[in-house]
């Protein structure tokens, strides 16, 4: 058996999800990977994976063999890289990052990252979802607010402010609110990322005072853009990023209110397993990213 390649077979495994997936990014056939998972369980005496009908799914045992296999490519992928005289970056590099930073932040400005690393390979999630980079077979994810206690290195590259705004016209209607308790009688837009109808709250600060706001829940949304989209449409208030909204304030198609209870500066940082820091593509994208949110002074 080979290893090295039994080694790679596991971690694509583990990465698709499936023995038939990753049988087709290997160019194998699906028997071919289904025998050499079979050999190789059978050589380390353990059982990696679970597997149902529906997915597999790692085994307490295959959790830590995954990261020691990546720990070993990798090193190999730098080895090899070490010697190329170019200096090129190469290698496969999956992130994930919320939509609302993917689309308003990261692809516009993906451009530069692929010109400057052509021979690297990425697939990008958007999700607002949490998720086990190990298990998922993701390198690095970028993610907003306070952080839980984890493993995983991390990097705070930049910050952003909730803004609540709404179209002129919405206020011309029902009148601009002066200070929190106005909130009351106007529609809050609400957005729920737990799809479970129930808006999230909004924290405000007005002198020393914290309020929490829930919306009423007559128009509730899950996705950020649908949101901006309510809010210049005059259906009511909404609470967005800033960076979201910066440009239809300063075209006037919305209009900033309650400005002097803005809350705090939300974190934005980057997350990745310790034995990814080693990667070739995974710094390339830490740097770039890094770099990127540096530039817009977030």
């Amino acid at each position: 058996m080979d290893r090295l390649k039994a080694m790679e077979t596991f971690v694509r495994v583990v990465e698709t999800g499936s023995l038939s997936r990753a049988a087709k990014a290997l160019g194998l056939p699906r028997s071919s990977v289904t025998m050499t998972m079979q050999r190789l369980e059978h050589h380390l005496g353990v059982r990696l994976l679970h597997r149902s009908t529906r997915r597999l799914g790692l085994t307490e045992e295959g959790e830590l063999y995954l990261e020691r296999c990546r720990a070993i490519l990798l090193d190999i992928q730098g080895a090899e890289d070490s010697l190329r005289p170019d200096g090129r970056v190469s290698g496969r590099l999956r992130v994930d990052m919320p939509p609302v930073i993917g689309r308003s932040i990261v692809l516009p400005a993906l451009g530069s990252f692929r010109e400057r690393y052509p021979d690297v390979d990425m697939a990008i999630g958007m999700n607002d979802r949490l998720i086990d980079l190990v298990q998922e077979g993701v390198d690095c994810v970028i993610r907003t607010g306070t952080l839980p206690d984890s493993s995983l290195m991390t990097r705070r590259v930049g910050s952003y402010r909730w803004v609540v705004c709404a179209s002129p016209d919405y206020l011309e209607r029902h009148g601009e609110p002066q200070d929190v308790a106005a909130l009351t009688g106007h529609m809050l837009l609400g957005y729920s990322s737990a799809h479970n109808g129930r808006p999230d709250k909004w924290v405000m600060t007005e002198g020393d005072v914290s309020h929490a706001i829930e919306p009423r829940g007559d128009l509730v949304v899950d996705e950020t853009f649908a949101l901006l989209d309510l809010a210049l449409g005059g259906f009511g208030l909404a609470r967005l990023s800033d960076f979201i909204v910066a440009a239809d304030i300063a075209s006037g198609r919305l209009r900033e209110v309650l400005g002097q209870c803005r809350s705090d500066h939300v974190p934005i940082s980057l997350l990745f397993p310790p034995s990814r820091q080693a990667s070739p593509p995974v710094r390339a994208f830490i740097d770039w990213v890094t770099a990127l949110f540096a530039s817009r002074g977030s």
